[in-house]
């Protein structure tokens, strides 16, 4: 039996009108609540245009947007949300340096791996990118000599379990559903090919991406095991966007604007999926689409 995944919709979403010129979504949750960020992060003609995590809710009006930040941040990326409402991400301070945290019913808390912030490991970066409805979060930390370090943290307990594939010096965890299958990428250093992966236990699936892929970042898994990501077909080329279903291994490629840039990032478990592309105005628009896997 033939399958294929037919995407049903497809549209940019409306900005942040704090600046609707750079909107990222990068999660979404089975209610179509959307997790996500406004503001490049770049300095133009001296000023900083920061990055403002915020969450976005259906009927995604204008007003629907609400401002989550970290206290005393001076950045903050939202970048994924469960089902009852809890948010994961990232803050920057005045050195750019990154923190993870988790928003736990407006309760706002500080995640360090302990495993990263010892001296000898000298971690410059740590992210939290997805969280499932058991309280498990996903991110990575970096050390001193830009390695990558993937791991899991228990919301609950406040516990640590690092995951780090074996012959990678580079492992990114960058999201988990309710089974604790993981989603995420690695590769062996700065400049070449990414490989993704979905981590199942001690059983891990490597994902080749749309035919002719030579780099594949898995970013966002629902509970079907269905991915979403980008991926490049030449070196350092333009971003594509992927939607995988593991039960039938079929891929499908997004691509919107100008065809530069468009990524995929979160996914729920109704085939919604959110994610980002770069517009003809080059600006950063979010996205979201919907899409079902059609047999034959």
């Amino acid at each position: 039996m033939a399958s294929e995944i037919e995407i049903t919709s497809n549209k940019t979403a409306v900005p942040d009108p704090n600046d609707v010129t750079f909107n990222q979504l990068l999660g979404i949750n089975n209610e179509g609540t959307i997790a996500g960020y406004f503001g490049s992060g770049a300095v133009v003609n001296g000023t900083l245009h920061p990055n403002k995590g915020y969450t976005f809710t259906p009927d995604y009006d204008t007003n629907d947007f609400h401002n989550e930040n970290f206290l005393g941040s001076v950045q903050t990326q939202v970048t994924g949300i469960n089902n009852k409402g809890v948010t994961v991400g990232f803050w920057a301070d005045a050195a750019t340096d990154n923190f993870g945290f988790v928003d736990n019913n407006g309760v706002l808390s500080d995640v360090i791996d302990p495993n990263g912030s010892k001296a000898d490991k000298g971690m410059t970066v740590e992210q939290l990118l997805g969280v499932n409805d058991k309280g498990v979060a996903v991110g990575f930390w970096t050390d001193k000599d830009n390695n990558e370090h993937g791991f899991t943290y228990n919301i609950n307990t406040h516990s640590f379990t690092e995951v780090d594939i074996q012959g990678f010096a580079f492992t990114q965890t960058s999201a988990i559903n309710n089974n604790g299958d993981i989603a995420g990428f690695v590769s062996n250093g700065t400049g070449t090919n990414d490989v993704s992966f979905i981590k199942e236990g001690n059983t891990i699936d490597w994902l080749t991406g749309p035919k002719g892929a030579v780099s594949v970042q898995a970013l966002g898994i629902n509970n079907e095991d269905q991915v979403v990501g980008s991926y490049e077909t030449v070196a350092n080329g333009p971003m594509l966007g992927f939607v995988y279903d593991a039960q039938t291994n079929t891929y499908a490629t997004v691509s919107d604007g100008t065809g530069a840039m468009t990524v995929l990032n979160g996914i729920n478990d109704k085939g919604q999926v959110v994610g980002f592309y770069l517009d003809k105005n080059c600006n950063t628009d979010g996205l979201q689409l919907s899409f079902t896997v059609k047999h034959s």
